[in-house]
């Protein structure tokens, strides 16, 4: 995936200006930057779950195995089948936990040879079936904070996408959770492209191969503050040796 001149407005504001991002297949990448940055509107924009906000305008290129997600050929179902989202706070639906996973598929009409199956393999696969498989039928809702999490991923991969978006998948958890989700994610990387936005150095740090940092800059219009990529590389040398002075404020802690 990659954005080019990616620009993005809720009504007159402008919200991120210019972002040229490349992610990789079979990465954890991390966009990281203070509050008001712009990097959850950008992870938004991925999936073109910004269509859903009313007063939101996209400018620029999403491109998804080279194809523009927001071309008007394309369907935006489609593209949030391809390109699954893990939300902040986990949202299990209403139903039982099988249904919970199952709902995707059978929504969409994918056709699944075995549902029982498909079940049980992203449940694995989100490393939550050794704990539920016995109360398949209980509520989503009966399940701690981070199983909900873990349930909310199963769901997410249901519907076979080829990248999974996170947008602050473990800031409601506690530190065991956390680390569950963390190595949950390095497995999934061996099957999925992931982008997630965290406020926590460590755990980018900890998980992703690449960087993205953002802050945010008067507009020079309106004096609005607007959503600016400052440096994107490997997690590495950005955290180690960082090439703008920004980012080496925002890792040491100086600002943000």
């Amino acid at each position: 995936m990659e954005t080019v001149g990616l620009n993005v407005y809720y009504g007159g504001f402008h919200a991120v200006h210019d972002v040229d991002l490349g992610f990789e297949r079979n990465e954890i990448t991390a966009l990281i930057g203070p509050s008001g940055c712009g990097k959850s509107t950008v992870l938004r924009c991925l999936n073109r779950m910004n269509d859903l906000i009313p007063a939101a305008r996209v400018k620029g290129q999403v491109k998804y195995h080279g194809q523009d997600v927001y071309a008007a050929s394309v369907d935006p179902i489609e593209v949030r089948r391809r390109i699954g989202m893990v939300f902040q706070k986990p949202n299990p639906f209403p139903k039982s936990i099988y249904d919970n996973v199952a709902y995707g598929p059978r929504v969409i009409g994918m056709k699944v040879p075995d549902m029982d199956d498909h079940v049980e393999q992203c449940l694995r696969r989100a490393a939550l079936w050794d704990e539920v498989k016995d109360k398949l039928k209980e509520s989503g809702y009966s399940l701690s904070g981070g199983q909900q999490q873990r349930l909310c991923i199963a769901r997410a991969i249901a519907t076979q996408p080829d990248v999974i978006l996170m947008d602050e998948p473990c800031s409601a958890l506690d530190p065991i959770a956390t680390g569950a989700i963390e190595d949950l994610m390095i497995q999934l990387r061996e099957e999925y492209t992931i982008i997630i936005v965290t406020h926590n150095m460590q755990q980018a740090a900890r998980v992703s191969d690449r960087t993205a940092f953002f802050t945010a800059r008067p507009d020079e219009t309106t004096g609005n503050r607007t959503g600016l990529l400052v440096e994107y590389g490997l997690t590495s040398q950005i955290f180690e040796n960082p090439s703008d002075q920004r980012t080496e404020d925002y890792i040491s802690g100086r600002f943000g």
